[in-house]
């Protein structure tokens, strides 16, 4: 891996936290490459990991082993086609973190049968406790699959999906689920100053709970649900709540959303790959 040459193409907060998370774990910087059109961002990512930064997309991908479409959604189609020659040539495994890009239509702009990996990160990568999913289609050799896999594990927990169909339920559920996460802390800090308490004190408490809860989730042999059965006394004050959140269909109002957020996530796909 350490011998391995990586290029991003785009030097935004996602190509930002994987060379961070790849630094971390001893990656060499000078194996790191990144194409970045803005002087102003090439010039912090020399000076925050000492990577390579080059204006052009073709310079940073020359002799690359991966490349990482670390760009805008809508801009991959031109990208690849830009730099179908050049990795056809290299043999390069392709790497896209671009939510909604299918792996067929970057595959087709490459030329076809080149390997493709489809990523979806979500922002916490940025801190390093990201959730990734992952999905390679056929021309992915066992070599490249390792590879893929650990390059995402630098910036958090993995897993492969054996149909890229399921990345729209991916999406929904840890894609765009931080935002649900937040949308809930800033409702609980909102009652809570509602409570009488200041907002920083709110605040404070609603993300430290937040985050214990999660790692208990994480650390305990039990599912949630027991886990919530076992802070909810019968008759006590989590039982008040919880009948008023189940009251407000909490979990229709989350089946509703992610269904909704998946729907839309396969309506981009198409219109991405229509380009």
């Amino acid at each position: 891996m350490n011998e391995k040459t990586i290029a991003f193409i785009g030097g935004g907060n996602m190509a930002r936290s994987l060379i961070g998370g790849l630094i971390a774990d001893r990656h060499p910087a000078a194996g790191l490459r990144v194409a970045e059109p803005d002087a102003e961002r090439r010039e912090a990512l020399i000076a925050d990991f000492e990577v390579q930064a080059f204006q052009e997309n073709a310079t940073a991908v020359r002799g690359a082993d991966v490349v990482i479409l670390a760009v805008k959604p809508n801009r991959v189609a031109d990208v690849v086609r830009e730099l179908a020659p050049q990795i056809q040539a290299q043999g390069s495994l392709v790497i896209s973190v671009a939510a909604g890009v299918r792996c067929a239509d970057i595959d087709s702009w490459l030329g076809g049968d080149r390997p493709v990996v489809r990523a979806m990160p979500n922002t916490p990568a940025l801190v390093q406790t990201g959730a990734t999913a992952l999905f390679a289609n056929a021309a992915v050799s066992n070599e490249q699959r390792d590879l893929a896999e650990t390059i995402l594990r630098a910036v958090g927990l993995i897993v492969w999906l054996d149909d890229e169909r399921d990345m729209n339920a991916v999406t929904a559920i840890s894609g765009s689920g931080p935002a649900y996460f937040f949308a809930t802390m800033e409702a609980m800090q909102s009652a809570g100053e509602s409570l009488g308490l200041d907002a920083r004190t709110a605040h404070l408490l609603t993300l430290e709970t937040a985050l214990g809860a999660a790692r208990m989730a994480l650390e305990s042999a039990e599912d949630v649900d027991e886990l919530k059965r076992r802070v909810t006394s019968p008759g006590g004050t989590t039982a008040a709540a919880i009948d008023e959140l189940e009251a407000g269909d909490l979990a229709g109002a989350y089946h509703r959303a992610l269904h909704a957020a998946a729907r839309r996530a396969e309506e981009l796909g198409q219109e991405l790959g229509d380009q």
